[in-house]
């Protein structure tokens, strides 16, 4: 029975995202585009928006639902363990100090940078876990501190700033979808598609760890070494994530939830579905920015007011659990 809902949750968002895909790519096929601008448009700007859409939503999903079950906190998010920081500091750096790598396109500049950042920030949690012996707690402290550290650090910057370089920062913090082409694509895209496979194919001992570290230990799998190539393949995931599309609210937070609700706890089931339903999230939110023709609504905007309710909704009726 379980198999069967698991399928048909499946089905049913792989004929969404096929649908979500599909309109995107017809976006501008009704008006007078010429079958040569057409081609370019759909080569040059809607595969590399479909490819990042796809790739960085799957990647934050599935990420933050492995990272989930290893903290055994339904909190632990990416911007909360302190990985986006990272990488949404060295942006606020290149934007601010180094405006003119922005403002002359070279944008493959700006993800290379924030690629490093969201690897430093990565690195340094490691390190913090591995001394304090890899408390779940522990983690998620560091990662706080982390992020309250490089929000300081961007509250500085902020102040020497002139009025297009907060503009430009505030749009990359807020996440897009537009800010990367094929070049950027195949450095982050195998990346995301690696953290992807190796998750998926820790599920059945992430299953495990449902039962705490003396049953893990019982089946033949070590907790701490389970736990250190979770924390690292989630972070590279999440890090080659927010490189290409900036720091996105919500979406690690709530699909594993939503997931959990619909298929339970079984990690084999669970992370493909996360994969799927994360992918789906920002293709909406792309197929919005497209069709609305006047201005490109930053992801985050989008994703929070959606995702704030729900969140709320949830803690309100006690839904919010791990196991």
């Amino acid at each position: 029975m379980k198999q069967q809902r698991a399928h048909a949750v499946c089905g049913g968002l792989v004929i969404a995202c096929v649908l979500a895909i599909l309109s995107l790519i017809l976006v501008d096929a009704g008006g007078q585009t010429t079958p040569a601008l057409f081609w370019h448009i759909l080569l040059n700007l809607q595969l590399p928006l479909i490819c990042t859409a796809v790739l960085v939503g799957a990647a934050l999903a599935v990420s933050s639902a492995s990272l989930q079950v290893v903290l055994n906190n339904p909190l632990a998010d990416p911007g909360i363990i302190g990985i986006s920081s990272g990488a949404s500091l060295v942006a606020a750096i290149m934007l601010l100090v180094m405006p003119a790598h922005y403002s002359t396109g070279s944008l493959a500049v700006l993800p290379a940078a924030c690629f490093g950042g969201a690897l430093l920030s990565t690195w340094l949690i490691y390190l913090l876990a591995r001394r304090l012996r890899g408390a779940t707690t522990a983690v998620i402290l560091a990662g706080i501190a982390i992020s309250t550290l490089s929000s300081a650090l961007m509250a500085w910057l902020f102040v020497f700033a002139d009025a297009q370089a907060m503009r430009n920062l505030t749009f990359w913090l807020m996440g897009s979808l537009y800010q990367t082409n094929w070049s950027i694509l195949a450095v982050a895209g195998p990346i995301m598609l690696f953290t992807l496979i190796r998750l998926c194919r820790l599920a059945p001992r992430l299953n495990w760890l449902y039962g705490g570290s003396r049953l893990t230990a019982a089946a033949g799998v070590s907790p701490a070494r389970l736990n250190k190539q979770v924390l690292i393949i989630s972070a590279l995931g999440v890090g080659a994530a927010v490189s290409v599309a900036g720091s996105i609210a919500f979406v690690g937070l709530l699909v594993p939830h939503f997931m959990r609700l619909l298929l339970g706890y079984d990690n084999r089931r669970l992370l493909p579905a996360c994969a799927l339903a994360g992918a789906l999230v920002l293709l909406l939110v792309a197929v919005i920015n497209e069709y609305s023709h006047q201005i490109a609504l930053p992801v985050s905007m989008i994703t929070a007011t959606v995702g704030g309710p729900l969140l709320l909704w949830a803690l309100y009726r006690g839904q919010w659990k791990l196991a």
